[in-house]
């Protein structure tokens, strides 16, 4: 029994969704998105999206509650789009952005250049007395969570001082230093 891959997609409005074959594309204000299927149906009924499994297989179980979640949020991201938010801990620690490229100086000899996808919209807040942020924001959940672990994977947060690249609100499980 799939507790998530049971329960209904709502289809907001302003939110088209085309089911072909095995291939289902969802188009809202902030953009388009497809994403292939296999082992389930997808039908819509009233503005409703059900997602069913083909068989009682454990493969077709597992597939249920994820294509559920996977479509779940291609209409969630066309409608509102998702927002990962990144902070920088350590002294000297600074971002800047313009446009796609975002240039983040982490205390190495040189500073990093990336360049972002189009997607994905790249803004950086420097207060004083506080750490820089990073916000990502796109209508595709995996690409800006990929592209969030990507920045996170240049300096990841130690444990003895939790210098680093964080989430906002993450929690740093620390370590005691050396004892005399």
């Amino acid at each position: 029994m799939s507790r998530i891959g049971n329960n209904p997609i709502a289809i907001p409005e302003g939110v088209s969704v085309e089911i072909s074959d095995n291939k289902i594309v969802v188009k809202g204000k902030l953009g388009e998105i497809e994403q292939e299927f296999s082992d389930v149906l997808v039908k819509m009924n009233d503005g409703v999206l059900n997602v069913e499994r083909t068989s009682e297989a454990k493969e077709h179980k597992a597939k249920h509650g994820l294509y559920r979640s996977l479509i779940n949020n291609m209409v969630i991201g066309v409608s509102e789009g998702w927002t990962k938010e990144l902070e920088l801990v350590g002294v000297g620690y600074r971002a800047t952005a313009q446009g796609q490229k975002l240039e983040l100086a982490l205390g190495f000899s040189h500073s990093v250049v990336m360049s972002l996808a189009q997607e994905v919209k790249v803004e950086t807040v420097s207060e004083k007395g506080a750490n820089p942020i990073i916000k990502l924001t796109s209508y595709d959940k995996q690409l800006v969570g990929q592209v969030a672990a990507k920045i996170r994977s240049f300096r990841k947060p130690e444990p003895y001082k939790g210098k680093g690249i964080r989430f906002v609100g993450e929690q740093i499980r620390r370590k005691a230093g050396k004892q005399a």
